[in-house]
């Protein structure tokens, strides 16, 4: 039975008992693990060694794992709590945030398939939503969105169109592009796939640049409109690959935005 100490944020945490938990962990170098805590909930002296500070949802923290063989529930033994991001239960828009990245992480990766960049990603976004200086929350989870679909492989296509299969701007630059979420890419035709999203041409700007930085850094201080359609965009294509809307999601789509509700990009 393979075990490891890492990095982990938690994604998931349910009651198993009185003194135990059930908890989904996204691990920097061993991927998501689905585990039990047993006797995490304790208030003996050992269990409070043993689990330092908690197991709690979007919580930083070294977590000691056994894996078993024979079953897909790991055995969590130890947890040193390193990070309890405190500061998202002051602000509602950071905390239903926190909870897309954290449903959006939980429902793209396989279980125990190592994402790094991910991991890093999550922390990186959950550090910004924290932060004393109150940074725009819309270009991290930007950053953030567009990291993880680069790292998980879908990767929108932004230079080439995938309709023409040929340069996206080939006639000169067309005031507005079409999103075809099945191809994973913009092109200039009108009416591709089945309902297809109009985008503007500055949302695809805005995109070009985020993936200049490789989604890292801030994006657009002066174009938080454009850094909202993006956002949307890039949540509704997450919501096409996943082929089901995550109950998080109308914190990023809107109020109401039901499973054909349009990218509004």
């Amino acid at each position: 039975m393979p075990r490891f100490k890492d990095q982990a944020i938690c994604l998931r945490d349910l009651d198993w008992s009185e003194t135990s938990q059930l908890v989904v962990l996204l691990t920097r170098d061993h991927g998501k693990v689905r585990g039990l805590a047993k006797g995490s909930r304790r208030q003996s002296p050992s269990a409070i060694a043993r689990f330092s500070g908690g197991i709690n949802l979007l919580n930083r923290g070294e977590a000691v794992v056994t894996t078993r063989r024979n079953t897909q529930l790991a055995a969590v033994t130890e947890w040193d709590l390193q990070d309890d991001h405190y500061a998202l239960r002051l602000g509602l828009r950071a905390q239903r945030l926190a909870m897309y990245a954290a449903d959006l992480c939980n429902a793209l990766l396989a279980d125990e398939d190592a994402h790094p960049g991910t991991f890093e990603a999550l922390r990186v976004f959950l550090a910004a939503l924290c932060a004393p200086a109150g940074g725009s929350a819309e270009r991290a989870l930007l950053a953030f969105q567009w990291a993880v679909l680069t790292d998980c492989g879908f990767r929108p296509e932004l230079d080439r169109d995938v309709e023409a299969d040929g340069p996206l701007d080939a006639l000169g630059k067309a005031p507005a592009y079409t999103f075809d979420p099945k191809l994973g890419g913009f092109t200039t035709r009108d009416g591709v796939g089945d309902s297809p999203w109009r985008v503007r041409r500055g949302t695809l700007g805005v995109l070009r640049r985020v993936a200049a930085v490789g989604g890292a850094g801030a994006a657009d201080r002066g174009d938080e409109a454009g850094v909202g359609r993006a956002n949307r965009l890039l949540c509704a294509y997450a919501r096409v690959i996943l082929d089901q809307e995550l109950p998080t999601m109308p914190a990023v789509l809107g109020p109401g935005a039901g499973p054909r509700a349009s990218a509004g990009g």
